[in-house]
């Protein structure tokens, strides 16, 4: 029966079946195969709304990371992407075993997502049997917010798997010159990432110019100081865009702004995924007769720490 209250007719309480949800969940997908007339959602399809972390929440967190917990942060935020194994390797060497130190590294992993520091990619490098060494971080935009505030806030999307490669194997560099460091062979005396390794210059007719390396190293072998841009090639880029790139390489020689900057020039390291392209490489930078011999040379990934070092690839 219905029922009156205040000149308002009310419907008397009965079960309808539904689940009542809080506000801030909203349900996006409703099952087509629902019969004539019933409701039937998918709880798969649920966007939560976030809280909002202030200024309070971002300093109270770096108060309690560790100095190897920024440390993650922070590296992942420099090279944009790495991989669960590169974190391990350059964070949790120092660990009695390999499972000790995945079973550490991927608690931190685990900690910096569930805080929303970092965000891991859909895409695992390797497959699903890769397993959590295989997927691949990005720092969120809270995380941006936290290693760099005046920075503003950034936001994280998915990238393609061109960029992915290309990130991670940048990255891979830094990761085999730090192994290399613990065993002695080379002191890593500094590394600039994109964008800080760009190299911007006045061109000879007066256009403003600029180089994107890849990566920038300084090492010390030995009483020697070593300077080197890094370019990582993974096959994709055709002969005229290497050539284009060894043109921009020889008017910043020929601008003298990295000469008057530290007094030299840096060698110039092509890193290639395998022998084909170290040849395709070779014929194509060795007509460039305009550049100093010995500016360029070619190595392939594995071997970029004996070409770094100078040691014949």
């Amino acid at each position: 029966m219905e029922a009156k209250r205040d000149g308002v007719r009310q419907l008397p309480a009965r079960p309808t079946g539904r689940v009542e949800l809080p506000r801030d969940i909203w349900l996006v997908c409703k099952a087509k195969s629902a019969p004539s007339g019933a409701e039937s959602w998918h709880a798969r399809g649920l966007l939560v709304s976030a809280p909002r972390r202030g200024v309070r929440w971002l300093g109270s967190m770096r108060e309690k990371l560790s100095d190897r917990e920024y440390s993650v942060l922070a590296d992942v935020g420099r090279f944009k992407l790495l991989s669960g194994k590169q974190v391990q390797r350059l964070h949790f060497s120092d660990h009695a075993t390999s499972e000790t130190a995945a079973r550490v590294c991927r608690r931190v992993l685990r900690r910096h997502t569930e805080t929303g520091l970092l965000t891991r990619l859909e895409r695992r490098i390797g497959g699903v049997r890769a397993g959590s060494a295989g997927a691949v971080y990005q720092v969120s935009g809270l995380g941006h917010r936290l290693l760099s505030p005046p920075d503003g806030r950034r936001r994280s999307s998915e990238p393609g798997l061109a960029f992915v490669t290309h990130t991670l194997a940048i990255a891979e560099v830094y990761v085999l010159l730090v192994e290399a460091q613990r065993t002695g062979l080379l002191e890593l005396l500094g590394v600039q990432t994109e964008p800080t390794c760009w190299r911007h210059f006045t061109g000879a007719l007066g256009q403003r110019d600029v180089l994107r390396p890849d990566l920038f190293v300084v090492l010390g072998i030995g009483a020697d100081e070593w300077h080197w841009f890094v370019e990582v090639d993974c096959g994709t880029s055709h002969r005229p865009a290497i050539r284009a790139k060894a043109e921009i390489y020889r008017r910043y020689l020929s601008s003298g702004v990295e000469q008057h900057a530290t007094g030299l020039f840096p060698g110039v390291l092509w890193l290639v995924p395998d022998l084909a392209r170290r040849e395709q490489l070779d014929h194509t930078l060795r007509p460039l007769d305009v550049l100093p011999a010995g500016l360029f040379s070619v190595a392939l990934h594995d071997e970029a720490v004996d070409g770094l070092r100078g040691a014949p690839p």
